[in-house]
């Protein structure tokens, strides 16, 4: 998994995997889910990350 933030177009992208993107939906105004070929969900854009969150640069990980 891989989490970019790109302050000057104010989008938080995580990638989860290396897939390629068949497919994008906006399921939600602001987020977008992109899709493989097989249907899985390979990444999840945020648009006006710095509106929707707290601090799009903070990243925290948590394995339990």
């Amino acid at each position: 998994m891989k989490v970019k933030y790109d302050k000057e177009q104010d989008i938080l992208y995580i990638s989860l995997s290396d897939e390629a993107i068949c497919e994008s939906d906006e399921e939600k105004k602001g987020i977008i889910l992109d899709y493989s070929v097989s249907g899985n969900i390979v990444g999840i854009e945020i648009l006006n990350a710095s509106k929707q969150m707290e601090n799009p640069t903070k990243v925290e990980y948590e394995v339990a």
